[in-house]
């Protein structure tokens, strides 16, 4: 009996709204860069455009820099804290009603300190994980493209 329950739990709470996957198109993209920061944070922004909607998502990574806010100290020790870059204009996504998941693809390192990180970074996997966007309804961010500022009905979390 109580494995039946333990079992319908979960069921019983309701489920999360489906995935949905799409083939995107990477319209623009935006930054709020941390300047001079110890443990701040950068913000960035992605707007997609899917299945005949504008999605919006933002990235929040931990920065540790100073003087160059370009630059990540906490990067390299931490893989998954660089921000996403994407492969090219069209890019694979799975989107909910909060989050925007998109695929982080691998770099090609090289060299004798590269083969030394892949080992001792192997747990994290950071370059095989999937980044999770959250959705966002900012729009006036967005300067290279008009879709992205006059799209509406994002919902923001």
């Amino acid at each position: 009996m109580c494995l039946a329950a333990a079992l319908a739990a979960p069921v019983s709470f309701g489920a999360d709204a489906a995935r949905q996957q799409a083939q995107a198109r990477l319209l623009d993209r935006a930054a709020f860069l941390c300047d001079d920061c110890l443990f701040g944070a950068s913000d960035y922004y992605y707007c997609f455009a899917a299945d005949n909607r504008i999605l919006i998502g933002y990235q929040k990574t931990p920065v540790l820099n100073y003087t160059d806010k370009s630059k990540n100290y906490l990067a390299p020790a931490h893989p998954s804290w660089a921000a996403w870059t994407a492969p090219g204009q069209s890019v694979p996504i799975a989107y909910d009603d909060k989050y925007i998941w998109v695929s982080r693809t691998p770099e090609v390192k090289r060299g004798f300190r590269a083969g030394l990180q892949s080992v001792f970074f192997w747990a994290s996997r950071a370059n095989s994980k999937q980044v999770r966007l959250k959705r966002s309804s900012i729009r006036d961010i967005f300067t290279g493209s008009d879709q992205c500022r006059g799209a509406g009905g994002a919902k923001a979390n």
